[in-house]
């Protein structure tokens, strides 16, 4: 079996985390690579190769140590490979690196078993027209358009299959998934989605008009957003990446062809996660 190992290596209790999976895998006999980032921070180079998704390397499932944004690093970095992610929680929520600390080498145990089913979760993909590159034009939370800081308001005119839907006045519209739903598309008030759902969510940002909700449509839909600002630009997100295009710049977000495979192991329903994460009847 070979495991490709990402971890946070800005947090000295994560690299702590990561040391000890890496003990663990070793004591088994696992094949690991990892990520340049922990190869680096951890005075790693000369022990274990580094993962390429451009490689042909085998790689069987990888494991995020760190938060939640640490695993959209790693679901940036294994891309469209279909390597399923196990996600180790040393962040606050865990809605994706579910697995706690304390319960990592049982869990390992269970993945090199074969004990662990696997979740698919959709993901986006965003293009441009009318110039503007995007380097990591894939996200499995959300992409967002947002003004620029200290700017007014920012206009998007927002069409769904080519049918003009809306022209949202405000500091900015999240497209989410519903993997997205717990993350930023719920700290502007957006619904929270089931992940089985095959869904998507548009969430206003501080909308300038109060009869404007978030709107959940199918996901095999394309959306295509204009946006105009008086300071002739604004900012686009793709999982918490960022980046200033111009005005000019038309974006279109549509499903993409592949999805992102979560690796579950302790049998715990969303339900449960919600209760858990945002304490819910507390």
């Amino acid at each position: 079996m070979n495991i490709a190992i990402f971890g946070n290596t800005n947090k000295r209790s994560t690299i702590n985390e990561v040391e000890r999976v890496l003990a663990f895998l070793d004591w088994q006999g696992v094949g690991l690579f990892l990520s340049q980032e922990v190869r680096h921070e951890m005075n790693l180079l000369e022990h274990y190769e580094a993962f390429d998704p451009n490689k042909d390397q085998h790689i069987d499932c990888a494991i995020s140590v760190g938060g939640d944004g640490t695993f959209l690093t790693t679901a940036a970095a294994v891309g469209d490979a279909g390597v399923p992610i196990l996600g180790i929680n040393c962040g606050h929520l865990g809605f994706l690196a579910e697995t706690a600390t304390q319960d990592i080498e049982a869990v390992l145990s269970r993945l090199i078993e074969g004990d662990y089913i696997v979740e698919e979760r959709s993901v986006l993909k965003v293009t441009t027209k009318g110039g503007g590159h995007i380097m990591m034009p894939y996200a499995l939370n959300e992409v967002a358009v947002m003004k620029q800081e200290l700017s007014s308001m920012i206009v998007v005119e927002t069409c769904v299959n080519g049918e003009y839907l809306h022209t949202y006045k405000a500091d900015g519209l999240v497209v989410a998934t519903p993997t997205g739903s717990t993350a930023y598309n719920l700290s502007v008030g957006g619904p929270i989605m089931s992940p089985r759902l095959q869904g998507l969510v548009l969430s206003p940002i501080a909308t300038h008009s109060l009869n404007v909700r978030p709107l959940v449509t199918p996901d095999d839909i394309i959306i295509t957003l204009k946006t105009r600002s008086r300071s002739g630009s604004y900012l686009i997100s793709i999982d918490g990446r960022s980046q200033t295009l111009k005005e000019d710049v038309e974006l279109q977000i549509e499903k993409a062809p592949y999805s992102v495979k979560l690796v579950k192991t302790a049998g715990k329903s969303f339900m449960q996660t919600l209760r858990e994460k945002l304490y819910w009847g507390r």
